[in-house]
């Protein structure tokens, strides 16, 4: 099915010490040895490091992340590299930056960043406002949020109301602006408003892209 066979993970590691947005809480792990096993206790936020945002996540009657397209997550996405860009991410920094795709990860500045820092790049409402005249059902980006610190939500409802969904916190810093087959799933968690999810670009596949059907074993 590839050309190459390379695959790209583009998920941030959980792990203490990783990125929290303020206000969530820290991921605390208290692992247990039972002699022939071991079990850990995990206590993490719907938000913590790379994750989906929900419609619910901002709208009070919005679909959990249980319930959003598998469709919008999976299939040919277009990383644009955005790095030049800083603070607010306007229309002009996006035009020609979408490819083939109907789904768009912004690589930025904060890509190799460690710790949180406020003035992340982020999208503007008239940017988002252009990526849904494009047509895009899927925005990415390697920053804390979509939007900016100490924002107003205005930037995520105007996606989600859409349909688009937003992942959060990818690690893009290796990985060259250009077209991959995406792969974003997150947990199964009925009814929340997030999920930490695991990302992985494929290089080098096909262009024909399959029909997929889904079953759903309840």
């Amino acid at each position: 099915m590839t050309k190459n066979g390379r695959i790209y993970d583009i998920t941030r590691p959980l792990a203490p010490g990783c990125i929290v947005y303020p206000g969530d809480i820290p991921p605390r792990f208290s692992q247990e040895d039972h002699g022939n096993y071991l079990i850990t206790d995990i206590h993490i936020s719907s938000h913590s490091g790379t994750h989906i945002d929900a419609p619910s996540h901002y709208l009070e009657q919005g679909a959990g992340v249980d319930e959003i397209p598998l469709s919008h997550l999976m299939g040919w996405c277009t990383v644009a590299d955005l790095t030049r860009v800083k603070g607010e991410i306007l229309p002009r920094d996006l035009e020609g930056k979408t490819g083939r795709s109907v789904k768009i990860l912004f690589k930025t500045s904060f890509s190799e960043q460690t710790d949180f820092i406020e003035d992340y790049p982020s999208l503007g409402e008239e940017a988002a406002e252009f990526l849904v005249q494009e047509g895009v059902h899927c925005i990415g980006t390697d920053a804390p949020s979509v939007e900016k610190f100490n924002c107003s939500g205005s930037v995520h409802r105007a996606l989600l109301s859409r349909g688009i969904v937003i992942i959060e916190m990818l690690d893009l810093w290796k990985i060259p602006e250009g077209d991959y087959w995406m792969i974003a799933l997150p947990l199964r968690l009925r009814g929340l408003d997030g999920s930490p999810c695991r990302v992985l670009l494929f290089e080098g596949w096909e262009t024909k892209q399959p029909s997929w059907t889904l079953f759903r074993v309840q």
